[in-house]
């Protein structure tokens, strides 16, 4: 059987006071025109650790530094070809992340941003993400459920499994 080489990344539920949650608008040029919001975040690095990882992902796309261990929310594979450039499918590890309100720019420039296909970086609330009807998709697909959930229960003591 052949092996399924998959993209390790950690993505940051970002919530504020008022549980809305940071997003990134990922225009994703293939499948042409695919734009998905989704946490920020990214690949672990060779050598890195997941909260490494997590850590620099943040502080380079959204200017937030993780100075406690968040907790470890909702665990997703995706084996998929196609869904992450080189590789056969993704698997994310999402982790919970409280702060205050604050106005998002990382260490990246927007060519790095755009590079990395980010164009936006956008705070939602739980109806905004619910109540949405345009062409854009979330990542993961049920967030509005999942994010309700979290919101309404707290961190889970396990990761959750997610589908798409």
């Amino acid at each position: 059987m052949p092996s399924v080489s998959m993209r390790h990344s950690v993505r940051a539920i970002i919530l504020d006071k008022d549980d809305r949650i940071l997003l990134c608008r990922f225009a994703i040029p293939d499948p042409a025109g695919t734009v998905v919001w989704a946490a920020p975040g990214g690949g672990i690095e060779p050598g890195e650790t997941p909260l490494g990882a997590l850590r620099r992902e943040v502080r380079e796309e959204v200017g937030l530094m993780i100075e406690e261990d968040p907790p470890h929310v909702w665990h997703q594979a995706v084996v998929a070809p196609g869904h992450a450039a080189g590789y056969d499918g993704v698997i994310n590890d999402y982790f919970l992340v409280r702060t205050v309100l604050f106005e998002p720019r990382g260490e990246l420039s927007d060519d790095e941003l755009a590079a990395e296909n980010i164009s936006e970086l956008k705070w939602w609330s739980l109806p905004d993400v619910s109540d949405y009807h345009g062409p854009d998709l979330f990542s993961p697909r049920d967030l509005a459920g999942l994010l309700g959930t979290l919101i309404t229960s707290g961190a889970p003591t396990r990761p959750v499994p997610l589908g798409l």
